[in-house]
């Protein structure tokens, strides 16, 4: 087992051996020297991660021919981006198991604010990094976490409407013929079902609302065998315990008889919000789920056995039963988030909270993969060089996360262990205002 402190010979031994895996799946010879340095760009400390200014620091000498050769290799080279993510899975999987094993699945999107319209996928959307609709790209991702440490497994860039429909921009940009427009939801559950069958261990499937509110998405996870614990919408409709759809409407003459529930004027479901302020306050309980930067992080959460309701009327049968959480801070005049989970129907109230609150790893994925990895700092416009890059920061930070000294809970401090060399004197790369000092 891998000691938790290492030397930086150790490390550097690590490295190499990760190196070696990934050469074994990259194929030619020649695209192994630069995935070697594109590696060692990612990991090593630096403001900016695009191709030009890790060429720099990974040789400095020679900063024109590294950077054709690694630019040929993120964004031309034709490598299998799910052939490399499965050592990269196995080479850090181990990691998390020795500190409470897979947890939950994170279903998430996040943003990449660019300028222009060449980008492949980029368009007006919601962008999570700027907190509102702007010019970005956006992608979709599954991650593996438990309470201590997280994995990315997938990236897949999501690409809306008026590109999917273009041809002359598919063919500009590269877009594989087979790619086809799917929603986000869409994109989450193949990434779910390749997860599964490439043998992951499973965790709670949880996410926000922007895919919690998707029913097809609730029912995909569930068909797969998974549960959930995924945000939704105050305005989702559900029954109330003890309550549930009429049943179909009695036959009343020759041909089939009616086989899907029914609503009545008398016997409608009731909104998330509408069901919560009809609790009595008793039913709200403090409950507190882990210890953040300012103290112990706490709110008044209530659970209740709900069916969900969304065009049930086009069924059979009801839904089965599963919780609705409800979180009501304390000051707040009425409750501010909800959540669907088909955990079993005996957990505590604490279990429930907690799993719905995994989430915030995401966003400390994110923060890292972005500030620390350069995720967003790709420059290409292409389909497949969003994908290598996106492949190799991915593998970059499983890195780190097996080395765990690098990547420690409390933050991320410790990535600076690994010293970048000195970039040539007076090297600017393009578009800087001024020059660029040591790294």
């Amino acid at each position: 087992m891998r000691k938790e402190n290492t030397s930086p010979e150790q490390q550097g031994q690590h490295f190499d051996h990760f190196v070696d895996l990934l050469a074994g799946v990259i194929g030619r010879a020649d695209r192994i020297k630069s995935l070697r340095s594109y590696s060692l760009g990612l990991i090593l400390p630096g403001e900016r991660k695009s191709v030009e200014p890790m060429a720099a620091r990974v040789e400095p000498g020679n900063v024109r021919s590294k950077h054709q050769s690694m630019h040929h290799f993120i964004a031309e080279a034709p490598w299998d981006d799910t052939a490399v993510l499965d050592p990269v899975r196995a080479y850090a999987l181990p990691a998390l198991p020795r500190h409470g094993g897979i947890e939950a699945w994170l279903v998430d999107d996040t943003g990449f604010p660019k300028k222009g319209t060449h980008s492949v996928g980029v368009a007006r959307q919601y962008c999570g990094q700027l907190g509102k609709t702007a010019n970005c790209q956006v992608a979709v991702t599954l991650s593996l976490a438990n309470t201590w440490s997280r994995l990315p497994m997938a990236c897949r860039l999501y690409l809306p409407k008026e590109w999917a429909g273009d041809p002359a921009r598919r063919k500009k940009a590269g877009v594989p013929k087979e790619i086809t427009f799917q929603t986000k939801p869409q994109i989450a559950l193949a990434q779910i079902r390749a997860a599964q069958a490439a043998g992951v261990p499973t965790g709670v499937v949880v996410s926000d609302a922007g895919f919690g509110n998707n029913t097809d998405f609730r029912d995909g996870v569930t068909a797969l065998g998974l549960r959930y614990a995924v945000g939704i919408a105050e305005t989702t409709t559900v029954w109330p315990t003890g309550q549930q759809p009429r049943p179909p409407a009695p036959g009343t003459g020759p041909g089939r008889p009616p086989t899907r529930v029914r609503r009545t004027a008398d016997h409608p479901p009731v909104t998330a919000q509408q069901l919560a302020l009809g609790l009595p306050p008793k039913a709200f309980r403090k409950v507190t789920w882990r210890e953040g930067t300012r103290g112990r992080l706490r709110s008044r959460f209530a659970t209740v056995r709900v069916r969900p309701a969304h065009e049930d009327f086009r069924r059979p049968a009801a839904r089965a039963e599963e919780w609705l959480l409800i979180e009501w801070p304390a000051g707040e005049k009425e409750p501010t988030k909800y959540w669907l989970s088909t955990l079993p129907p005996t957990p505590a109230v604490r279990r429930l909270v907690y799993t719905v609150k995994l989430r915030w790893r995401i966003e400390r994925d994110y923060q890292e993969l972005k500030d620390e990895i350069g995720l967003g700092h790709f420059e290409g416009r292409g389909w497949r060089g969003f994908h290598h890059h996106a492949t190799m920061s991915i593998a970059a930070y499983a890195f780190l996360v097996a080395e765990r000294g690098l990547f420690p809970p409390q933050g991320t401090e410790g990535a600076a262990k690994r010293r970048a060399p000195e970039v040539p004197e007076g090297y600017r790369p393009r578009g800087a205002a001024v020059a660029a000092g040591a790294a």
